[in-house]
């Protein structure tokens, strides 16, 4: 394990009342662009039930609990019930919202394995009905993108999003290319996180609307 992650302890893999999508669900993709950086890209399959207004309000409100099979779980926890470590807002916008310009870290380890820790924060750039972009910045430097997309069809949200590991500016690109990046995001890991992410994602629809109806439309007096 590295020195680094002995700090954060892995909880126990939560009980959940559905299985997991498999990654065959979606159709992914892992490439190095020409200029070295690692892209990642995953077309999940259709969202049932979850519109791009829950996707949004998710995002906003990643803090707190949800009941699920008769006990209380952290959302985040239960979001992905065996990677998901801890996820809290570092800043908030001046009116405690969240939305571009807010900080979340997040804390995270792929199949439950330390050797594929993520712990990072990372600045929201945008959050909207038509997807979601963040960034971890290290050292004044842009290191990767997150960027996701929600498209309203019938029955549901069409979700796509990607991973772009490297910074643009060209000096430092090559810099993270040949050093960072290998140490810090693997291949190994980085197909761990295409196997994360379709689970994640596909955990939505079975708890984010009943979640969104008590919490937003169906009891207006319940805290968010």
């Amino acid at each position: 394990m590295p020195r680094w992650a002995r700090s954060i302890a892995i909880p126990p893999p939560r009980l959940v009342p559905w299985t997991m999508k498999n990654v065959d669900s979606a159709r992914t993709e892992l490439r190095f662009l020409p200029d070295g950086r690692l892209h990642l890209h995953i077309r999940h399959d259709v969202l049932r039930g979850v519109t791009p207004a829950m996707l949004v309000w998710w995002f906003q409100h990643l803090e707190g609990t949800i009941e699920v099979g008769g006990r209380t779980w952290p959302r985040y926890h239960v979001w992905h019930p065996v990677d998901h470590i801890a996820v809290r807002y570092a800043r908030r916008l001046p009116d405690g919202s969240v939305g571009p310009g807010a900080k979340i870290h997040i804390q995270e380890a792929f199949a439950g394995n330390p050797r594929w820790l993520v712990d990072i924060v990372t600045t929201i750039e945008r959050l909207d009905e038509g997807g979601f972009v963040h960034a971890p910045w290290v050292g004044g430097v842009r290191m990767a993108v997150l960027e996701y997309a929600f498209t309203p069809v019938p029955g549901g949200t069409f979700y796509e999003n990607s991973i772009t590991f490297g910074p643009e500016n060209p000096v430092a690109r090559a810099l993270v290319n040949r050093f960072v990046r290998p140490r810090m995001f693997p291949e190994d890991k980085a197909r761990a996180w295409l196997r994360h992410n379709v689970e994640e994602v596909g955990n939505f629809e079975h708890f984010l609307p009943e979640l969104y109806r008590v919490r937003v439309a169906g009891d207006a007096g319940h805290p968010a």
